[in-house]
Parts: C-alpha cells; sequence; structure tokens
C-alpha cells in the first residue's frame, strides 16, 4: 500500500472516530482545547505506530488503538495538570507578590537615598529650595518664580542644575 493509501486511510479514520474521541476526551477533561489537543496527539502517535508497525488488521483494530491511546493520553494530561497544579489568575499576582524589597533591592535603595541627600545637600540653598518646592510642594514654576521672586526661567535653570547633580551622583555608582 502506497503513503496515499495510508493518508486517505488516516483521513477516513479521522473522520469516523475524531467526533467520538473527542467526546470522550472533553467528557474527562472538561476542556474543548485540550481534549482537541489529545485526539489530535493520539492520531499523530497511531500514525507513527501504524508507520513502524504497518496497517492494522482491520478498521476494528485502527479504531481500538485510537481509543487506548486517546485513553491514556488524556490520563497522562490529568496526571500532568495535577502534578503543575492551577495557575494562579493574574489578576491575583499583586496579593501573592511580596510586597517588600529583597535585601540587595533595599541596600541600593537606601545607597541610591545617600547619594541623592548628598547632592541636595551640596547644592546651593536657593537651586534646593527651588527643587523640593517643585517636587515636594507641587508648586508650579510661575508659583515658585513669584514666592521667590525670581524668574521662571531661572527657576528651570536650578532644578535643572540640581537634577544634573543627581544624576551625576548616582550614576557614578552605576558605572
Amino acid at each position: 500500500m502506497s503513503s496515499g493509501d495510508r493518508t486517505v486511510e488516516l483521513d477516513s479514520l479521522f473522520r469516523l472516530y475524531a467526533r467520538e474521541l473527542n467526546g470522550f476526551a472533553y467528557r474527562r477533561l472538561r476542556d474543548r482545547e485540550a481534549a482537541a489537543d489529545v485526539v489530535q496527539d493520539g492520531f499523530v502517535r497511531y500514525l507513527t505506530w501504524q508507520r513502524a508497525r504497518g496497517l492494522p488488521d482491520s478498521i476494528l483494530d485502527a479504531r481500538n488503538v485510537l481509543w487506548r491511546v486517546v485513553g491514556n493520553l488524556t490520563i497522562d494530561f490529568v496526571r500532568q495538570k495535577r502534578a503543575r497544579g492551577t495557575p494562579a489568575p493574574l489578576d491575583f499576582a499583586g496579593e501573592i507578590a511580596d510586597p517588600y524589597p529583597t535585601q540587595d533591592r533595599f541596600i541600593e535603595g537606601r545607597q541610591a537615598y545617600r547619594l541623592v541627600k548628598a547632592a541636595l545637600d551640596a547644592s546651593p540653598p536657593m537651586q534646593r529650595n527651588v527643587l523640593l518646592l517643585s517636587r515636594i510642594g507641587g508648586l508650579t514654576h510661575a508659583e515658585i518664580a513669584q514666592r521667590l521672586g525670581i524668574s521662571t526661567s531661572t527657576v528651570s535653570k536650578y532644578i535643572v542644575a540640581v537634577l544634573d547633580r543627581c544624576l551625576v551622583r548616582l550614576s557614578a555608582v552605576v558605572d
């Protein structure tokens, strides 16, 4: 028998038995996609077995082999699913994840804080005040300019100067 005949036979076997095998797998797995995957895998394994052994004696032998293969694959699937457990939905990931930083992140954060604080302490008082009014106080550039009696462009320059100083300190550690 040629390989074309085998393809035709596999196609006819699929047409004959795929529906009942899908129903069987679905009743066991309660998952249509998993059932379809198991049945498809069953037919692939049957084809592999058929090529290694030769054609079965009758179409009933093919049906019995397919039922046995799909039955075993559903058992394997259930066992693997049980061993892996059920994945938690991502909606609850925030509840599962540890909200506290790891020890190394904690140390890095503390080091970064010290570097930024040192950069702020080394900044001229007026520049530091402008940055703090902007970032901590939440004031706009115009409000800071009016409060301190300087131009908005000077406010921007002071903020950039202090932030640049902080970045230089932080980048020295990263590099």
